[in-house]
């Protein structure tokens, strides 16, 4: 029998009917279909491991993930082997490459990056449905950007984090959220080690809130410092959401 030769993959999903990134019971998963292919191609059940868990309708550009896989070829196959059976799904392994044992997609990550994308105009979304959020009054970027700043270090994100969260502690240090705009689009950019489920959702959320004059920057770090999810604002719908790498 041939070992288990693990497999690091850049895998690219399009998330709107699915629900997440873990395999669950009663409803498609990004995860059930990664698993259902691998089993097509070497007929053994093989586990793929995230380095993020996105949830429902959330997108991602290169989530990485590993998978111990019966199969001693050249690392492309291993890509076109699973593209080939993934081709009626919106999910593609952009890379598959060898890695040894000790690599763990999840925890050996040392920085995960994510981008919400609003687009800002009065126009419903025809080609960007379910891909990005629309709103159609207009938004101060410049003020969201310079509020969004009062979130960068190590907090406690219990006022950001969903009722469901299973991370042991509300403790996060957020290195990076940035705000541009370039036409009608608006792009918030994040990046940290780790977040808490729904975290970048419910700050996007906020800073809507302040984007459209609702919010001052001192609501927004009032919302912080009560560390209660009473005290949020709204949390963002999942649709503009990408998980857009992951620095190992």
């Amino acid at each position: 029998m041939t070992d288990l030769i693990r497999y690091k993959l850049t895998i690219e999903y399009e998330g709107t009917n699915y629900h997440g990134w873990q395999w669950q019971p009663s409803h498609s998963s990004i995860q059930e279909e990664l698993e259902k292919a691998t089993f097509k191609y070497c007929q053994t059940e093989c586990r793929f491991h995230a380095a993020g868990r996105t949830d429902a309708g959330v997108h991602a550009k290169a989530m990485i993930a590993h998978v111990d896989i019966p199969r001693d070829v050249d690392d492309y196959k291993i890509m076109d082997a699973l593209n080939y059976h993934l081709k009626d799904v919106p999910i593609s392994i952009l890379n598959s490459e060898r890695v040894d044992d000790e690599f763990h997609a999840r925890f050996s990550a040392k920085k995960r990056y994510y981008r919400y994308h609003i687009i800002n105009r009065r126009a419903k979304l025809s080609l960007q449905k379910g891909r990005a959020w629309r709103i159609k009054d207009k938004i101060d970027v410049n003020a969201m950007h310079d509020a969004a700043q009062v979130l960068i270090g190590q907090h406690d994100f219990t006022t950001f984090r969903s009722a469901h969260c299973q991370s042991k502690s509300p403790l996060k240090s957020l290195e990076k959220l940035d705000v541009t705009r370039d036409g009608d689009n608006i792009y918030i950019d994040t990046s940290a080690i780790s977040y808490l489920q729904h975290q970048v959702r419910s700050m996007v959320g906020c800073l809507y809130y302040v984007g459209r004059g609702k919010w001052t920057k001192d609501d927004l770090k009032s919302a912080l410092d009560a560390a209660d999810r009473t005290a949020l604002g709204l949390n963002a719908p999942p649709d503009g959401l990408y998980f857009m790498k992951v620095d190992y």
